[in-house]
């Protein structure tokens, strides 16, 4: 039972859904950004402060009334007992708040582009003055082509998926082997002997119905890249061989698209991104022209300074957080917010847990895009 106290400070939405009138309205205390996950239909929307500067500015204050409704009822309940304090008993606050409210399926309105489901989805997101929901509408048409879906791509493509991506390329010609579960953690024991592409776009599903997949089970070479990489807006590299990455860069320096580039082996992972054809940087982030993945490897390196996975081994969660690192990046430059790893390449020793960065200046010699950055 509640404390007798509460009894008469506190009402349940219900009883605030069922009693709410002119005279004693429904007033909405939260800020803009939490009002973006949904806002009670009829509310009148006030702060706190004016709220208070209203009561002190009325003739009778024992006229004044309404049920006070915030996130989970906490800040209405402070308000209203600094009412009482002041002598002004016609204001109750809403138990639970918005969260009670939305649970018990009274009626809400949400903001253009979402409905209940996206609104409370997306809730942590739309309450960020960085995302917002201009932000999140710019996901939910993003376009970003995943090349790869081992294991730097696998948590990429959860976290993207779950922040709202809404339109995934998957680009990959492999089948799901028991040996790849230790670290690509996007297919299943349930999946063994799938097509890749196929099996991350079936977790893609049960994650967020709201993300549309694009299955491509085809090998990534020069021949195909420009096709493949052709109406996305940005491509995120985890793939496992140079021949691929370098036919990768290219076509991205030639469409002028962003590549999010991420490596891994044993203990060591690196993150960057390259956009030759980026616009202006920000204020603070490197100027000069920006580099393409050939001007940081020129020529791949030997079997022997690069071996691949199944040679060199690589400790099972370190995808996890290269990969990640590279779904931040995309979620950036899908956002055009931050300062995304362009001209840098952020290193990472897991067994020292240590992270380095290292400048990456353009070459001007370079043959994918010298050409190219020279004539912005």
């Amino acid at each position: 039972m509640p404390a007798p106290e509460l009894t008469t400070l506190e009402i349940s939405v219900d009883e605030a859904d069922s009693l709410v009138c002119p005279n004693r309205p429904l007033i909405d205390i939260r800020d803009d950004r939490e009002r973006l996950t949904g806002l009670p239909r009829g509310a009148t929307v006030m702060s706190a402060e004016e709220l208070l500067e209203r009561c002190r500015c009325a003739s009778d204050g024992g006229d004044l009334g309404g049920y006070v409704l915030c996130a989970e009822g906490v800040r209405s309940l402070d308000l209203v007992r600094l009412l009482r304090e002041q002598g002004i008993s016609g204001f109750r606050s809403v138990r639970g708040g918005f969260r009670a409210w939305r649970d018990a399926g009274l009626p809400v309105g949400y903001a253009e582009g979402f409905d209940a489901a996206s609104a409370q989805r997306y809730a942590r997101h739309l309450v960020m003055p960085q995302v917002g929901a201009e932000g999140q509408r710019k996901l939910l048409g993003a376009r970003i082509l995943l090349a790869g879906l081992g294991g730097l791509n696998a948590p990429t493509a959860l976290y993207l998926a779950a922040a709202g991506v809404g339109h995934l390329g998957l680009v990959d010609p492999d089948r799901v082997e028991r040996s790849n579960l230790q670290r690509q953690v996007v297919h299943a024991e349930s999946t063994l002997g799938q097509n890749k592409a196929v099996s991350a776009a079936a977790r893609i599903c049960d994650l967020n119905p709201d993300v549309e997949t694009v299955v491509i089970e085809r090998h990534i070479d020069a021949g195909n890249a420009v096709d493949l990489v052709t109406g996305w807006d940005i491509v995120v590299d985890g793939t496992d061989n140079f021949p691929a990455r370098y036919a990768l860069n290219e076509a991205c320096v030639r469409l002028g698209i962003p590549l999010v580039y991420g490596a891994v082996m044993r203990f060591q992972g690196q993150v960057s991104v390259f956009w030759p054809a980026r616009p202006e940087p920000p204020a603070g982030s490197p100027g000069g022209p920006s580099p393409c993945f050939r001007c940081l490897f020129p020529q791949p390196p030997s079997a022997t300074d690069a071996p691949s996975c199944a040679e060199a081994g690589v400790l099972g969660v370190l995808p996890g957080i290269v990969g990640s690192l590279q779904a931040s990046e995309a979620l950036k430059l899908a956002l055009g917010i931050g300062q995304p790893l362009i001209g840098r390449l952020l290193m990472l020793d897991a067994l020292s847990m240590e992270f380095r960065q290292a400048r990456i200046a353009a070459d001007p010699e370079c043959r994918a895009c010298a050409v190219r950055s020279s004539s912005r």
